[in-house]
């Protein structure tokens, strides 16, 4: 990156300073046990509310507008289906007519999930599974299923998928195509069972709710952009994911990740993936997303780049103004902007 480009704020100690670190309280304010799951009578959305202009940790506990003591959550310690405690929305309004939504962010390591309002508060803390292999479109849709069932009543899902989705229907399933997970050898019966897999309507049929089902950067991006300008998403965990926005617009999904990086044609799954960081370690993982972000700046002119996924966290460079670090919450809390972008 440029020096010019290296104008960000960092901390004493060189790591690139996260917007929200240890701003305002982190303790959820929690309630009664989780309901029954059966659906209720949801009003219709209301007017939309403002997108925070900032990526904060504070302002990713809602998506529409701020929720106050929101927990920080961390995914690899989250507890499991059945464990978890619920958590009462915003003190400020009610929530009890309103439509809840049960979002799934599904990822190569970890399926997570929780129900959040219609403003999008947090009814429940998150709760995560392992993500099982081998994994065909029928235990997925199972295990989605099974991970929702001790959760709070809702009345419509969404879902945010690693690969490239069309109206509901599965165009590519990387991660899954290997009895062995991501980046093992594919099968051909895996990549049969995916190929076209209307996974929208099978998890919607299996949870007796509409749902809506995207690509999981699209997800997490409809959490994060402000709509203003080209906003580009980059979300860093078991791979690497893209998303653009054009005034708050979703454009056509491209799948960067799959695209050559590396003089010797290596992708950015092969150099940003978490395979790949796990091999060369933190700092060179860190240099080689430096590289990515300036040849991603030259390729797409972007007024704003939010970087997120699970391996954010990891990232240590000095970043310039217009690229901002995100919590990794937002792939379940872009769940509701889903339905209210559709």
């Amino acid at each position: 990156m440029s020096k010019g480009a290296k104008s960000g704020r960092s901390t004493r100690s060189g790591r690139a300073a996260r917007p929200g670190r240890g701003a305002g309280p982190s303790g959820a304010v929690r309630s009664g046990g989780p309901g029954d799951g059966h659906p209720g009578n949801g009003a219709p959305d209301g007017p939309r509310p403002a997108v925070p202009a900032r990526a904060t940790e504070a302002e990713l506990r809602t998506i529409a507008t701020l929720a106050p003591r929101a927990a920080v959550h961390d995914y690899d310690a989250l507890p499991g289906p059945g464990e978890a405690t619920a958590v009462r929305a915003d003190q400020a309004g009610t929530v009890r007519d309103q439509p809840h939504t049960l979002c799934f962010d599904i990822g190569g390591t970890g399926l997570k999930a929780s129900v959040l309002s219609q403003r999008g508060e947090l009814l429940h803390d998150p709760v995560r599974v392992p993500t099982p292999y081998p994994l065909p479109p029928k235990r997925l849709v199972e295990t989605l299923v099974e991970l929702a069932r001790d959760l709070p009543a809702y009345q419509r899902a969404s879902a945010g998928f690693p690969g490239m989705v069309r109206s509901g229907v599965v165009v590519s399933a990387p991660h899954y195509v290997s009895p062995d997970g991501p980046g093992g050898e594919p099968s051909a019966e895996l990549l049969s069972a995916w190929g076209r897999f209307d996974l929208q309507a099978a998890l919607g049929q299996a949870l007796g709710r509409p749902c809506r089902v995207a690509n999981d950067a699209d997800v997490q991006g409809a959490a994060l952009v402000r709509g203003s300008g080209l906003e580009l998403v980059v979300t860093l965990g078991t791979g690497v994911g893209t998303a653009m926005f054009w005034q708050g617009r979703l454009a056509p999904h491209l799948e960067l990740a799959h695209h050559p990086l590396g003089h010797k044609g290596q992708a950015y799954n092969d150099l940003l993936g978490d395979a790949a960081r796990k091999k060369v370690g933190n700092k060179k993982w860190n240099q080689r997303l430096e590289g990515a972000l300036e040849v991603l700046r030259g390729l797409v002119f972007f007024d704003h780049c939010y970087i997120g996924g699970g391996n954010s966290r990891r990232v240590t460079l000095e970043l310039p103004e217009d690229i901002t670090l995100a919590d990794n919450t937002a792939g379940i809390l872009g769940g509701v902007k889903l339905w209210e972008r559709s």
